[in-house]
């Protein structure tokens, strides 16, 4: 009786170990991710939402979405769809959550994925807080995947020599609007930037 109790014991000891082992490589980002999570402040985040012209017949990706915030913000305030990307499961756990308690689960989905390999075509609006370096990196993807005319606002942060449609300062923080311009246009800017 001693012996099955012992053996009892082992096997659900293994299992214990092994499922928070388990729980623990679901909840590491599968790379380092390119950007710190610092949340945008919500008027900034309302600031991006109007200058991106942000409405409900729209479909925003948030790129690099943290706590969920911007798409919350978007299904609440502006009854749009989105989706959020970020790298870290326990972030987009996170934002999950908070979408069921702001009521806006219906509108607002967090997905866990890399953001330079994550299908974004169908977007009308992408919402960005990343560097400026990572937005130079994920502009010729912007370009290739969205349709012309496409609304791209970030905090914070340019995108090389692309010129934003419009610019606000928002509490001390800049927010800029660019449309995704036509592959005529893409290949006049690229050009201009690599002049000396």
């Amino acid at each position: 009786m001693k012996k099955h109790f012992y053996l009892v014991f082992s096997l659900l000891v293994a299992a214990i170990f092994v499922g928070t082992a388990a729980a623990q490589a679901d909840t590491s980002p599968a790379r380092t991710p390119d950007v710190p999570f610092v949340p945008t402040p919500h008027p900034v985040v309302e600031a991006m939402l109007k200058l991106g012209e942000v409405k409900a017949s729209d479909h925003l990706y948030d790129l690099g979405s943290g706590d969920g915030r911007i798409v919350i913000a978007a299904a609440k305030n502006h009854g749009t769809k989105g989706v959020g990307v970020d790298l870290n499961p326990i972030l987009v756990e996170d934002a999950t959550r908070n979408a069921k308690d702001a009521g806006v689960s219906d509108k607002a989905t967090f997905k866990t994925g890399d953001i330079f390999e994550f299908d974004f075509f169908d977007a009308t609006v992408v919402t960005l807080y990343l560097l400026p370096d990572i937005n130079l990196k994920l502009r010729p993807i912007l370009w290739e995947k969205l349709k012309p005319g496409t609304r791209i606002v970030s905090h914070a942060f340019m995108m090389g020599g692309w010129e934003p449609e419009k610019t606000e300062n928002v509490n001390g923080s800049r927010v800029f609007l660019w449309r995704v311009p036509s592959k005529a246009e893409q290949k006049k800017i690229t050009a201009a930037e690599s002049k000396p």
